[in-house]
């Protein structure tokens, strides 16, 4: 494999030697033909290969890379059944690792990603801070700007409940499909388990916590050109919404009582048993005085109050405990480097 694209540590603590980073690129392709031959020639000498997943493309994407496509670092893959973007970027996993990638950079293949921002992906991982790198589109106020209203408060309604059930407060974007992950930690996770749809970048997320994984946003502007985007946050909120809640409840499970048990722990179980009884309790003593055409007794309002203000209050300390609690150390220990 050629050196000119691998990418040369300065120092490297664990072995006091030399470590080169091979960078692999995976393009999930359907219905891309138009933009994904000028996606291939902006990704530069930093990467050393190149996977274009053709997902059972009706425009046969993969075809037209064949027989267009003379960068020599390219390599097309054919799906034999469409199994959506998250099935095609694991395909070009499997593949990126068994051919010895140590990073796998995923980039989409209808022109939306600026293949120049990939050293930006990298430089967190190489220099040890990341385990994984996404893209968050809303860092700059004018790339915000000019994104339609529906985008931007769909984003932020999904961003939320990314942050719930993925245990990583410090980023957003969660749809964002720019992203680089280390070897080690995408080893660490069973991929068979993968979400293999549209939900795929968030589910990776929540694999990723479980995994510890540590996490960097990196700031990129929101480019749109002619291509058409085949998610469409209004169809899906309601979908995603189920599978936030369940990675949610998983979540806490295994990182607070099944893998560990702190005060974190008992803060959440009975906050949430406190704010239950105080609705159910209130509930059922207004609709009683209702039906009786009575006012509620003081000390019935009070119970009922209290105890939802302290299970609120509980929820909120472990809700700090959660942020504070989100993987910080990277899995990969590469050590410090020098980028090119």
């Amino acid at each position: 494999m050629p050196t000119d694209t691998t990418i040369e540590y300065a120092f490297a603590p664990a072995s006091g030697a030399l470590k080169r980073l091979t960078v692999a690129v995976v393009i999930p392709c359907y219905k891309v033909t138009r933009h994904i031959l000028s996606v291939i020639e902006s990704i530069g000498p930093e990467c050393s290969l190149i996977y274009v997943v053709d997902d059972k493309c009706p425009d046969q994407s993969g075809l037209f890379v064949q027989k267009e496509c003379k960068d020599e670092r390219v390599r097309v893959l054919f799906r034999e059944a469409n199994g959506g973007v998250g099935a095609a970027v694991i395909t070009g996993y499997r593949q990126a690792l068994a051919d010895g990638a140590d990073v796998m950079v995923k980039i989409d293949g209808d022109g939306q990603m600026d293949p120049a921002l990939v050293g930006r992906f990298l430089a967190p991982i190489a220099t040890g801070e990341a385990d994984y790198t996404k893209g968050n589109r809303f860092y700059y106020l004018k790339s915000v700007a000019g994104m339609p209203k529906l985008r931007i408060l769909g984003n932020a309604g999904l961003s939320f409940l990314t942050k719930l059930s993925t245990g990583y407060w410090n980023i957003f974007d969660p749809t964002n499909g720019y992203t680089a992950i280390h070897r080690d930690v995408l080893s660490a996770m069973d991929l068979e388990k993968l979400s293999s749809r549209y939900f795929f970048e968030t589910d990776l997320l929540f694999r990723l916590n479980l995994a510890r994984g540590a996490v960097v946003d990196v700031p990129m502007d929101a480019k749109y050109a002619d291509e058409v985007s085949n998610l469409r946050i209004s169809k899906v909120f309601f979908e995603f919404l189920g599978k936030h809640m369940r990675n949610f409840t998983k979540r806490i499970f295994y990182n607070y009582f099944l893998r560990d048990m702190s005060a974190a722990s008992f803060e959440f179980l009975f906050g949430l048993l406190l704010m239950l009884f105080g609705i159910l309790f209130s509930a059922y003593h207004w609709m009683h005085s209702s039906s009786l055409h009575v006012a509620t007794p003081t000390g019935t309002v009070i119970i009922g109050a209290l105890a939802l203000l302290s299970g609120l209050q509980l929820l909120l300390a472990f809700i700090t405990h959660d942020v504070e609690n989100q993987p910080k150390r990277p899995i990969q220990r590469s050590g410090l480097g020098t980028w090119p």
